[in-house]
């Protein structure tokens, strides 16, 4: 080969290593997605008082339901539920994936050694030993490199806020429980005190009949009831078995370790207001995740449209070597569509991300507006059908109506009652679920930065 093609050569490689401060495809932008300014379910001003996102409940929003017993089992969650070890053992594993794209940066060195043993002219052996050193080096050729790193970053980012959000979702799915168990307490104490009830009223009647005053099917009347009655408060049993049982799970422990003790009354639905509807998308870990997809596939969007234009090898070793392909069969090309439609499909996932975000904080609203109401209406009801059991048992004393009506009475008394505690744990149930909705007081900036995810993963503690 001529000198003249020796300088070209150079200078044409030379050329192509300047290249590699340029990068393929424009700077990334954060997608348009659906916005709201206010929520169509939210309350009238004055309503509530507290947000999620207030400083008193930001990292901890079960502490606005003031229960200690609450607290120390979301405490675990973090520390002892699988699923969420397992999201951390994925940001993990992001993060190597960021380092070892950062390798990319730096030159291999490799080594073949070798040993022989060489026979003088005189007859004597000697020991000959060989280490062969090799460097090469993948230029950062239209920055596809860098753009590597970027994405692999924002795929760490994405897992970061995985994480957050596998743990927001166990703790509210740990909360819902135990307000669904507390409810199951205060409807085993209604039915405890119904059964009671109807224990003295069976009595009142037996003695009635044992009087001459009344027949014997008030007497069976007064019985079925009683046993009707038991049969309800055996079996609630079932249901705070269970309850009991996923609670154990949610924090890690056998389900036969885990005895948690009933409450003596249910807690009070914290005053949530809905926070502001244009905040969303900063304020919940899946959207973050899905937004951060967007940016990782918009850096594999670039990286791809990088190799369209570049050779398949850009290695430098000791030797300077060029190699293209004239030809491929637009394979390459083919990677450009691929991975395009691939970027296309993050971003609508993260456009239905924010607005299935937006139709659970509106579930959540409208079911607190409602509840609101029916819990007023309940504590009427329950009042009036308590008036009308103490009069139907006076009349029935007085002999003015027979144990039809008082069952009647009774059986009224009873539903709106169970209602009443109902109403009471979806207020609770309902709470979570909306303050889950925005995010539980997280926010976007807590975000690792791209030199966070960069210091390589941590060994799980």
């Amino acid at each position: 080969m001529s000198n003249r093609s020796t300088l070209v050569i150079c200078l044409a490689s030379a050329a192509l290593v300047a290249t590699s401060a340029c990068a393929v495809g424009p700077a990334y932008h954060r997608p348009e997605a659906p916005q709201e300014q206010a929520f169509r379910e939210a309350p009238p001003s004055g309503w509530a008082a507290a947000a999620p996102a207030d400083g008193a409940v930001r990292g901890a929003w079960w502490q606005a339901f003031h229960e200690v017993g609450l607290d120390a089992l979301i405490a675990r969650v973090s520390i002892d539920n699988q699923n969420v070890l397992a999201a951390e053992a994925q940001y993990r594993a992001a993060q190597a994936t960021v380092e070892g794209a950062r390798a990319a940066y730096f030159p291999v060195v490799s080594a073949t050694p070798a040993a022989a043993r060489l026979t003088t002219a005189t007859g004597i052996d000697q020991p000959q030993y060989v280490l062969p050193l090799a460097v090469s080096y993948q230029a950062d050729v239209w920055g596809s490199i860098r753009r590597s790193v970027r994405g692999a970053s924002a795929q760490a980012q994405a897992s970061a806020a995985d994480l957050e959000n596998a743990t927001l979702l166990y703790q509210s799915e740990l909360a819902i429980d135990y307000f669904q168990l507390q409810g199951i307490d205060a409807d085993r104490r209604v039915l405890e005190a119904t059964v009671q009830s109807f224990e003295q009223y069976l009595q009142l009647t037996r003695d009635r009949y044992e009087g001459g005053v009344v027949s014997q099917a008030d007497v069976a009347l007064a019985d079925a009831q009683l046993e009707t009655a038991r049969i309800q408060l055996a079996d609630v049993s079932i249901a705070r078995a269970e309850f009991e049982h996923a609670i154990a799970v949610l924090i890690g422990q056998p389900p036969a370790e885990v005895s948690i003790e009933p409450e003596a009354e249910q807690t009070e639905p914290p005053a949530v207001s809905e926070g502001l509807a244009s905040t969303l998308l900063e304020r919940r870990p899946d959207v973050a995740a899905a937004e951060r997809r967007v940016a990782a596939g918009g850096g594999l969007q670039a990286t791809a449209l990088a190799e369209l234009f570049t050779e398949p090898t850009r290695v430098w070793s000791l030797g300077v070597q060029l190699a293209a392909t004239i030809f491929d069969g637009g394979r390459r090309r083919a990677q450009v569509h691929l991975t395009e439609a691939a970027y296309d499909a993050t971003v609508a996932n993260y456009r239905q991300t924010v607005l299935t975000g937006f139709q659970q904080v509106e579930d959540a609203l409208a079911a607190l507006r409602v509840l609101s109401d029916e819990a007023g209406i309940s504590v009427r009801a329950v009042a009036a059908a308590q008036q009308s059991l103490d009069l139907s048992t006076t009349q029935y004393r007085g002999g003015l109506v027979n144990y039809l009506q008082v069952i009647t009475a009774q059986t009224s008394l009873l539903q709106n009652q169970r209602a009443s505690v109902d109403i009471r744990t979806r207020q609770l149930v309902a709470s979570v679920s909306l303050i889950q909705a925005l995010g539980g007081g997280w926010d976007a900036s807590q975000l690792p930065s791209a030199k966070d995810v960069a210091h390589g993963p941590r060994s799980a503690s």
